[in-house]
């Protein structure tokens, strides 16, 4: 309980919950993409150009949860090792969309049975069901904070289907 009855109980927070997930989450990734010579975001920005080619700067930040200016100095850097190309000049205002190369693709395959493995470590305790529960809450959550809504009516906020361990 927080002191004096003010503020939140971290201990029954699932905000904080979350957060404390999230964070686990990123140090468990970082720690097997290190090795490859990656972080997080330069993960991100490989998985995000290969389901999305030609996202311009500006889009793969917002989508990687990082600034602008973070996202330009890491695609310099990936240009430089030539993981990405770019054009020399924009062909519609500022916009310069972005590709992986061969060696992208590759680091990015590397990187993505790093990170499965994380994935499959974080949801080793849990069953099928169970799995298909935590998405569709999560989706729920999301949601919710995005649109202002409830569950949608799809039934994502049920979780009767979720036991305790």
């Amino acid at each position: 309980m927080s002191q004096n009855g003010v503020g939140i109980d971290l201990d029954k927070s699932l905000g904080y919950l979350l957060k404390e997930a999230s964070s686990a989450l990123r140090v468990a990734m970082e720690e097997v993409l290190r090795p490859l010579g990656m972080t997080v975001t330069h993960y991100s920005c490989l998985e995000l150009l290969a389901q999305r080619p030609g996202l311009s700067n500006s889009e793969l930040a917002r989508r990687a949860f990082v600034t602008r200016q973070s996202m330009n100095v890491l695609l310099q850097t990936l240009e430089r090792d030539g993981c990405v190309t770019r054009p020399a000049e924009a062909r519609v205002g500022k916009i310069l969309p972005a590709r992986l190369t061969p060696r992208g693709r590759r680091s990015l395959e590397k990187a993505t049975a790093a990170v499965r493995s994380v994935e499959v470590r974080m949801m080793a305790g849990m069953t099928e069901t169970e799995q298909a529960a935590a998405f569709r809450i999560l989706r729920s959550m999301i949601h919710s904070l995005r649109e202002g809504g409830g569950d949608g009516g799809d039934g994502a906020g049920d979780v009767s289907a979720v036991t305790p361990h």
